[in-house]
């Protein structure tokens, strides 16, 4: 290379490039990425456990620290030290406006702003104070406490801060309401189910620790708003959903302040059953996830359970599992839940495909650490899927109760290219386990996360739904992983449920070619998957459809060569494929198109060359914002080992096509020059 570019270009004048020019190219080129590949491998490999797995951090937003000093306070057991760093993170994070936001370049976000405010305020900040000052005026701006979400309020009325009058009623006797009934506790989604069972508890029991008449906070209603306009908007047509579940919430109000409840102490044990259960043996927690192991902690105080009880005590111990300490004096933070099957898979496929040896003794106990985890118990799940053996895997250490669809779908990904000391259990697993996941395949063709057909769209104008949500619906992320996994097994592309499948996909697409992304940020997620699944169960990749994907793709490419979005495509779909260049997102995007063919793609050199430029020695790569989703709207996530698992994959799998171009041209060179010899042959015989 002459201009020290990935690929160098003809100055003008002069004669465009030969084909032993375009070879040379192509293995300087590919050189580059061999090397950056090296580095990325000895990197991931570097942050191995010991036991073989992998677990990056789990990024949120200060909600999270808000929450535990939150916490602290009702339980009556304020550590002040903790108080005090936890404190610290909040501050750090508010924005020039005075609120904070919910992931890095967003504005700010009204809950995430009064639950900050409502922590600094507990921990000793007055409203004259201007860092509360600031945050009250846009706690104001945006509407006050009256327009917060539902389970910010809980928090408040909990805290003798908001009325219970004004909450939706969550009845512990929905505990009780048979499958076939219209609503019951499986036609939601897993993580509603571990949030509403404790919080049903709680809402019985109301268990408010009055503040002080200092630590109120009259100044975040409006006025005019705090004693009156709390209760939810009636929609102005009458026959309306939203209007329906308004007058069944006002008539559960009435039937609540009823002292009868015949049906009550039984719905309590069972709720308590169900929640003991789950947070036993096999599981880190109720559900492994932040907001129902907090909501447990608080049922289980409201339901009596001394301090010294075993299961509170357990309860408690798996909380702080959650807490990262980087020290004394630096942040204290809090994840929503632990990765390490996910971050396993993931780094598993990226190392797979980069060019190890398959039995590579890293890679090898990769594959026992996760095959370990395999779990064979019939969870939740079987209450939606009534498919008799259960093999499948949680996103968490121990999780039992909720294995995934789409965890199971990348660990076998994963297992798919490795070796194991024992080959034949290692494909029984498989086997099993890919029968697991397509049972999960829901009446229009998709699969979603933890359920098969839990998608009632009615269910979303519930009251207590406005964590965006409440339902387990199929996405296209989740349904191209499921026929890349097809593709890598070998299941013909004719096979019915695959076919189901791409018509979910073709169903799905957006006019404009993409497909949103459920479980990561966003359109650009969603398209790459597409593509990718598509690719590997055979699809004809020239067809309009998915070059229409491309070509979206292409459409969203950075200045700088890099693919970036941030989560305000969730919002504004207009701003789809729109933000600043991220590591993760421009692999997505590489894979994306490489998946339609077509190697010499700018579009690809120009991605390539950003993943190149941006890789720091140590083979790394540095990613400031989230491209993880959790509740869309709501909630979104940074997983760590992104950064450095989807480069690395992509440029592997970049690598590989340069390759087999190259063998390609060389092929049509060798086959040139026969056809000439054998001609020139022929000439000189006839003459």
């Amino acid at each position: 290379m002459r201009s020290g570019k990935l690929f160098s270009q003809p100055a003008e004048g002069e004669a465009k490039a030969k084909p032993v020019l375009v070879i040379e190219e192509t293995l300087d080129a590919e050189q580059k990425v061999r090397a950056a590949i090296a580095r990325a491998q000895r990197f991931l490999l570097s942050t191995q456990k010991p036991d073989g797995h992998w677990v990056g951090e789990l990024f949120a937003d200060v909600t999270l620290a808000c929450d535990r000093i939150l916490l602290m306070h009702w339980l009556g057991k304020v550590d002040y030290r903790r108080q005090a760093r936890f404190v610290k993170h909040i501050l750090d994070r508010q924005l020039p406006d005075g609120g904070w936001n919910i992931y890095p370049g967003g504005p700010s976000e009204l809950n995430a702003t009064i639950k900050s405010y409502v922590a600094l305020k507990l921990a000793g900040f007055t409203p004259e104070d201007p860092v509360m000052e600031r945050a009250r005026s846009t706690i104001l701006r945006l509407g006050g406490i009256p327009k917060s979400m539902t389970y910010t309020k809980l928090g408040l009325a909990l805290l003798g801060i908001y009325p219970w009058r004004d909450l939706p009623v969550i009845p512990p006797e929905i505990v009780l309401f048979p499958p076939w009934f219209p609503f019951h506790l499986y036609k939601m989604s897993a993580w509603t189910r571990t949030m509403l069972v404790p919080l049903a508890i709680i809402h019985h029991f109301k268990p408010t620790r009055q503040l002080p008449a200092h630590l109120q906070l009259h100044e975040l209603f409006p006025a005019g708003t705090e004693q009156e306009g709390l209760s939810w908007i009636w929609s102005t047509k009458f026959f309306s959903k939203r209007n329906f579940f308004l007058l069944c919430d006002k008539l559960l109000q009435l039937w609540d302040c009823s002292p009868w409840k015949p049906l009550r102490q039984r719905a309590l044990k069972k709720a308590e059953e169900w929640l003991v259960e789950r947070m036993g043996a096999g599981s880190d927690g109720l559900g492994a996830i932040f907001p129902a192991m907090h909501y447990a902690i608080v049922a289980l105080a409201a339901l009596g359970y001394p301090e010294e009880n075993p299961v509170y005590q357990k309860a408690l111990r798996d909380f702080d599992g959650l807490l990262v300490d980087e020290g004394e004096d630096r942040d204290f933070r809090v994840q929503p839940c632990l990765s390490p099957v996910w971050d396993t898979a993931v780094a598993g496929v990226a190392l797979g495909k980069s060019g190890l040896a398959p039995d590579r003794p890293e890679l090898r106990k990769a594959a026992a650490w996760l095959m370990e985890r395999e779990i064979q118990v019939r969870g939740d799940w079987h209450v939606n899927n009534p498919h008799p053996e259960c093999s499948g895997w949680a996103f968490e250490y121990n999780n039992v109760y909720y294995p995934d669809v789409d965890d199971t779908l990348m660990v076998l990904l994963a297992l798919l290219r490795i070796e194991t000391d024992d080959p034949t259990k290692k494909q029984k697993v498989i086997e099993r386990a890919f029968r697991w996941v397509v049972s999960f395949q829901c009446r229009n063709g998709g699969w979603a996360a933890f359920d098969r057909d839990v998608n009632s769209p009615w269910l979303e104008d519930v009251p207590f739904a406005d964590h965006n949500a409440i339902l387990d619906p199929p996405c296209s992320d989740i349904t191209a992983r499921a026929l890349e996994l097809a593709g890598m097994m070998g299941i013909k592309r004719t096979e019915p449920f695959v076919q189901r499948g791409i018509r979910f996909l073709k169903e799905t697409q957006e006019a404009d070619g993409s497909w949103f992304g459920r479980w990561g940020v966003n359109y650009v997620y969603g398209t790459w998957q597409a593509l990718r699944g598509l690719r590997a169960i055979g699809e004809d990749m020239n067809q309009q459809w998915t070059l229409r994907a491309r070509d979206w793709l292409e459409s969203s490419q950075n200045e700088d060569g890099g693919w970036g979005e941030t989560p305000d495509s969730y919002e504004n779909p207009q701003l789809k494929g729109r933000g600043p260049s991220t590591a993760s997102q421009t692999a997505w995007a590489v894979m994306g198109i490489l998946a339609c063919g077509e190697i010499d793609r700018p579009s690809l050199r120009r991605g390539v060359a950003y993943l190149l430029r941006k890789q720091d020695p140590d083979g790394s790569w540095p990613e400031e914002f989230l491209t993880g989703t959790g509740f869309p709207g709501v909630f979104y996530l940074k997983y760590d080992m992104y950064r450095n698992a989807w480069p690395l994959l992509a440029l592997s799998e970049y690598a590989k096509a340069l390759s087999l171009a190259k063998e390609q041209t060389e092929a049509w060179v060798r086959a040139t020059l026969s056809v000439a010899v054998r001609s020139r042959s022929s000439a000189s015989g006839i003459g």
